[in-house]
């Protein structure tokens, strides 16, 4: 797979950041990270059985030097980085004015936003080399305000929004795109970091993570000329 392109897919151990490398694998080189090494190798195995080739990065992507590592690792083993799939999130139960930590809303924040800024600064040469694509998992939350997000995750969420159109805006010239995803409700472990945890008839009416999978797939598929600034999925029952 020489000449097969190469997908970074951070958050890649669970959720939605393992969709989205399953679904892209076909034919890819996929590197994952995340910060569980053992879920990591069992997304590589899910890759590897869907016609990829896997690489496994752990790190924590908050970490701004093992960002840099990870990625001289990757250019290492497989001498560039096309496209970017950043699905590392975070939130809290504890969401609103009220009864938020601070320290905690420093960790969504780190995790939401500071993280995905730190990966797109490592590769972004590369990106201009190749034309590449961003694609920022990020919430429905951020395009329809949702006041049970709580405090720092909307705010992080939000923002993401800001980091994708100032790359369109930058760096359009070199061929770089990015798209803000915003799925609705999805059914993963995520879930359980809801203040009220929702229910299985609750969950039962969600996005599965491999819908949004696709999704990503989508937008990875689009020919060079063609950019999907923001896309937005949600369950048929999402109010």
């Amino acid at each position: 797979m020489a000449d097969a392109r190469v997908l970074w897919v951070t958050g890649a151990g669970s959720g939605m950041g393992r969709a989205a490398a399953v679904a892209c694998a076909g034919g890819r080189r996929v590197a994952l990270s995340g910060r569980r090494q053992d879920r990591l190798e069992e997304t590589a195995r899910l890759v590897e059985s869907a016609g990829g080739e896997a690489l496994v990065l752990p790190l924590d992507a908050r970490d701004g030097d093992a960002v840099a590592r990870a990625h001289a690792t990757l250019r290492s083993a497989w001498g560039r980085v096309d496209d970017v799939v950043l699905s590392a999130g975070l939130n809290t139960p504890r969401r609103t004015w009220a009864d938020q930590s601070t320290d905690e809303v420093r960790a969504v924040l780190d995790t939401n936003l500071t993280a995905a800024v730190l990966v797109v600064d490592a590769v972004l040469p590369d990106l201009r080399v190749a034309g590449g694509q961003v694609v920022v998992v990020s919430s429905y939350s951020a395009w329809r305000f949702t006041p049970y997000a709580g405090v720092a995750y909307s705010a992080s969420k939000s923002a993401l929004r800001a980091l994708c159109q100032t790359l369109n805006a930058q760096e359009a010239a070199h061929g770089v795109r990015a798209c803000h995803l915003c799925p609705g409700d999805v059914d993963t472990e995520f879930l359980a970091l809801r203040p009220q945890v929702p229910d299985e008839s609750a969950r039962s009416v969600m996005l599965r993570p491999e819908d949004v999978g696709r999704a990503v797939a989508f937008v990875l598929a689009s020919p060079p000329g063609v950019r999907v600034d923001e896309l937005v999925i949600s369950p048929v029952a999402q109010v």
